[in-house]
Formats: C-alpha cells, structure tokens, sequence
C-alpha cells in the first residue's frame, strides 16, 4: 500500500483518504464494538498505525503533530472510532427483537472473575 499512499504517489491526498477509509480502515475498525473492552496499550497500537499512515498520506514534517494532522484531515482518533460503534451497536442492542441479544446489555448482579470492561461501561 505504500506505493499507493507514499510520498511519492502521484495520487491526489484525497485519493490516499479514499484509498485509506476503503481499505486500511474497515481492517482495524472489524469489530471495533469490542474494541473497548481490551487494554489501552492495544489501542494505542492501532492509533500509532492510523497516525503513521496519515503521515505517510500528506508527507508530514517530522514535528507537525498528530492532532494537527487529524483535524486538518477531518479524520477521527481511533478512540472516538470506537465510542462511536460501541454506542451504536448498543443502540442496536437496546431495540433488538431477540431477548438473548438484548441481555447483553444487562449488567445487575453480574460478578466479573476478570476486570474487564464491557465497551459501554467505558464511556
């Protein structure tokens, strides 16, 4: 992908966006509803990827920050990604036909043997 989206790409920077939201993206967002769930370190990884990609895409200086990056891309953080699925499939959940699935959501008298989160109990 890096000859698509490199430097020295003749494509357009709203082409690698496209070429990034069409194929890079839809790779780590696959789940993404559980995504929450794991340990910070993990989702760092992925933001690290997301970060490196958007440089490779524009041809960053070495010190422009990541923030500046994604707001003038109008490209979100993986976190916000994140959020944004687990909220959506929870909605999904909440008007769900099937009462197995909405269970799911159900959290009263649940002892936890790990301490793991559910997505929706992060935010």
């Amino acid at each position: 992908m890096y000859w698509l989206i490199g430097r020295k790409s003749k494509l357009s920077i709203q082409n690698k966006l496209t070429l990034y939201n069409q194929v890079l993206k839809p790779v780590w967002t696959y789940g993404a509803q559980l995504w929450g769930c794991t340990a910070p370190s993990n989702r760092e990884i992925i933001q690290r990827f997301q970060n490196n990609v958007l440089r490779s895409i524009v041809d960053a200086y070495r010190y422009t920050r990541n923030a500046r990056l994604h707001l003038e891309l109008k490209v979100p953080l993986v976190d916000e990604v994140i959020r944004n699925q687990a909220l959506a499939h929870q909605k999904r959940l909440i008007g769900h036909v099937n009462e197995e699935a909405v269970q799911l959501l159900d959290v009263d008298g649940l002892v936890r043997r790990l301490k793991r989160t559910k997505p929706h109990d992060l935010w």
